[in-house]
């Protein structure tokens, strides 16, 4: 980030490059007529003493607006920036249009200056000015509107709807997709990517007015879902190390993956680029909303402008010439639950997703204290309070079957034996159970799943490689490695084996699911499947890192608003100079065009002292014409085509009043009227015809003092 003032002789010079033109009616503006012979050097010295005194300086920061007082705080913000880039920044606040002439006003009162840089100008402020620019320069709090959420101020304001905290999100969508074996579309390598569309209304009834499928392909980006055939399935191992990141960094990571995620990401690998690009857009959204203060309500103005100085400080983050798609940025983070949308268009940080460090979501232990509520003896609504590593637990062995402020799980045969195949024991879901709802669950419930367990002992299905030792290499499963491999002695020599670590937790094969169908054509209802039954025997790695190192987005220097009673003692103030100066102005003898001409310069606050008004160097220039004044139209149109100038045009079209900007490349006549042929601004390549009589408002932008 470039610092906002250079030196003052960097300042000189810039001007000092300026062609003879522009640089003298800079000069004559200040000096009136310049007397020769002359030297231009010793003019910029006499110029620097000139806005060194202390009236004059009284009366440059005086002539400061708000809209002022906006540009110089984003020029300092950006460091340097360019034209275009300080026309993104402000777009909410000025058109393309009223900017350039900001700008050109700006130059003109020797705010701002262009240096080239590159082959590029960039925007810097005057350092003579220093001293009265710099309280304008930090208070970036202008451009940053936002205030407290307790009521008051001018934001409009609704209740915001009761929505499933982001941590129950997560476990309800790991419960629901082991339920649907068959989630995903056949024949994706036909172009048929993403869910079935009756898995999706089902998701819908289960999370109404939730994207189940870009949810879940967030999850997917991240690891934490893998897809084998047509079937989503979690990977436990990833989701424990997930739980160990605080409860605001598992959601900036969720929203970093479902900004990432496509619908045909289903189904194929997640590539190491993949990886590595949502770890840094996680690390960019944490950094994104270290500046939001919970309480406190932004508009999207805020929102949008914090992002644009985070991207220009972080090019490489998101693809070249690409950067970040803002509405889908924010449509992550509303999502994930990270921020919450008020009114139509003002945002705040949602309270359950402030990033406290506590035992249920930092460090990966259990909670402790009631946060279900059993209100039937095989089900029960888990409370948001509920810690992330206990309802991932719960996801695991119950199904989900109502969303909204909580979740509501069903304890059945199938997803109990889905935890029996995970590892999960009868008894630890009972105590489980037990402890989270404070000892209120049914006896029934308790000896229900030990008989399931029972049963699940009895009949087992197995896959993975087998491995057989004759009696006398025996000895070689005692000791690593091969120990390490083995899940299970299934006989004297014969032994089951983890095929990697990486498909240890694999959904069954096709051959699998074969022989478990005839076995319930055989009347056994209860299956075990011990290929994913026991943990991975190597050793734990880790998947997700915290964000807290990465470093947030610093606050606002001065988050608040100006005081409106300040703003209106301000406006009287100058109201008073430029009345000082009217006076002053009714006692010169001038024509009327030269009256006209000085009237403007003090409306655009060039008049800083009365002996700019005797002796003036006066080059009257007319840049705007209106309404009936067809005359004027015509010859700012001319000039225009002339200096390859901008245009502002307001006109009526079909009862519609528009407005664009544009260059004027000619006058035609068709049928006695003058039609003015104008290529957009806003739209390259279009081309309008707009007649001159149509036509309320054609104002000339004034280029650069720079030359651009």
């Amino acid at each position: 980030m470039k610092k906002p003032f250079r030196s003052v002789e960097a300042w000189k010079s810039a001007l000092m490059t300026l062609p003879d033109g522009p640089f003298f009616e800079l000069l004559r503006s200040v000096f009136g007529n310049i007397k020769t012979p002359f030297n231009k050097q010793k003019l910029l010295e006499d110029l620097v003493v000139f806005l060194s005194r202390d009236d004059i300086r009284k009366i440059i920061g005086l002539y400061i607006d708000e809209a002022d007082a906006a540009f110089i705080a984003a020029a300092a913000l950006l460091g340097e920036p360019l034209p275009g880039e300080m026309e993104d920044f402000l777009a909410e606040d000025m058109s393309a249009g009223e900017l350039q002439a900001r700008m050109l006003n700006l130059e003109e009162r020797f705010i701002i200056c262009r240096f080239r840089e590159e082959g590029l100008y960039r925007i810097a402020l005057n350092p003579v000015l220093e001293c009265v620019l710099s309280p304008f320069a930090v208070d970036s709090g202008v451009l940053f509107p936002s205030r407290s959420g307790e009521g008051g101020g001018s934001f409009p304001v609704t209740e915001r709807p009761a929505a499933l905290k982001g941590d129950c999100l997560i476990a309800g969508i790991v419960s629901f997709v082991l339920e649907e074996p068959c989630l995903l579309r056949p024949g994706r390598d036909q172009g048929k990517e993403g869910m079935r569309k009756k898995i999706l209304a089902e998701a819908n009834r289960v999370f109404p007015g939730m994207d189940m499928e870009l949810l879940a392909g967030g999850l997917y980006m991240l690891e934490l879902l893998r897809a084998s055939g047509e079937q989503l399935f979690p990977d436990r191992e990833r989701l424990g190390d997930f739980a160990k990141l605080s409860s605001r960094e598992r959601l900036e990571y969720w929203a970093a993956g479902i900004y990432c995620f496509e619908p045909e990401a289903f189904g194929g690998p997640v590539s190491y680029l993949d990886r590595g690009r949502v770890r840094s857009i996680a690390g960019f959204f944490h950094r994104a909303l270290g500046f939001i203060e919970e309480g406190t309500l932004y508009p999207l103005k805020t929102l949008r402008r914090r992002i644009f100085v985070l991207e220009r400080e972080e090019p490489d983050t998101f693809p070249v010439r690409q950067g970040i798609h803002f509405e889908r940025f924010l449509d992550a983070l509303e999502k994930t639950g990270l921020i919450v949308k008020r009114g139509s268009s003002l945002f705040e940080l949602a309270s359950s997703a402030d990033g406290r460090e506590d035992a249920a979501n930092g460090s990966g232990e259990k909670g402790s204290g009631a946060v279900l509520a059993m209100d039937a003896p095989f089900s029960w609504i888990a409370y948001p309070e509920t810690a992330f590593a206990d309802i991932l637990d719960l996801a695991f062995f119950s199904a989900v079957r109502e969303t909204g402020a909580a979740l509501r799980f069903e304890l059945t045969r199938d997803s109990a034996v889905r935890g029996f195949d995970r590892g999960i024991s009868a008894e630890y879901m009972s105590g489980l159970l037990e402890r989270l709802s404070g000892n209120r669950i049914n006896g029934t419930l308790v000896w229900t799943l030990g008989d399931w367990e029972k049963r699940y002992g009895e009949v087992t299905l197995e896959e993975g490689i087998v491995l057989t030792l004759s009696q006398d290499r025996q000895y070689l499963t005692e000791a690593e490695p091969l120990k390490s491999f083995i899940r299970k002695t299934l006989a004297p020599g014969v032994y089951l084996l983890f095929e990697d670590a990486e498909n240890a937790s694999r959904a069954p094969a096709r051959e699998t699911e074969t022989a478990a169908e005839a076995l319930r054509r055989a009347g056994v209802d209860i299956i075990a499947r011990g290929g994913a039954k026991a943990p991975v025997p190597f050793p734990q790695r880790v998947f997700f890192s915290s964000l807290k190192k990465e470093e947030a987005l610093p606050a606002p220097e001065n988050p608040r608003p100006s005081d409106p009673e300040d703003a209106a003692k301000r406006e009287r103030a100058r109201e008073e100079v430029k009345a000082g100066f009217r006076k002053s102005l009714e006692k010169l003898s001038l024509t009327r065009e030269e009256r006209a001409e000085l009237l403007s310069r003090m409306e655009r606050r060039l008049i800083l002292c009365e002996s700019q008004l005797d002796g003036a160097s006066i080059r009257y220039e007319k840049l705007e014409a209106r309404g009936l004044d067809y005359a004027g139209k015509a010859n700012i149109a001319r000039q225009a085509i002339a200096s390859k100038s901008l245009v502002e045009v307001q006109w009526s079209s079909k009862g519609d009043s528009r407005e664009v900007r544009g260059i004027p490349g000619a006058i035609e006549k068709k049928g006695g009227e003058s039609i003015l042929i104008l290529d957009s601004a806003e739209t390259p390549g279009e081309v309008l015809r707009i007649p001159l009589g149509k036509i309320g408002l054609l104002r000339r932008i004034k280029k650069s003092i720079f030359g651009e």
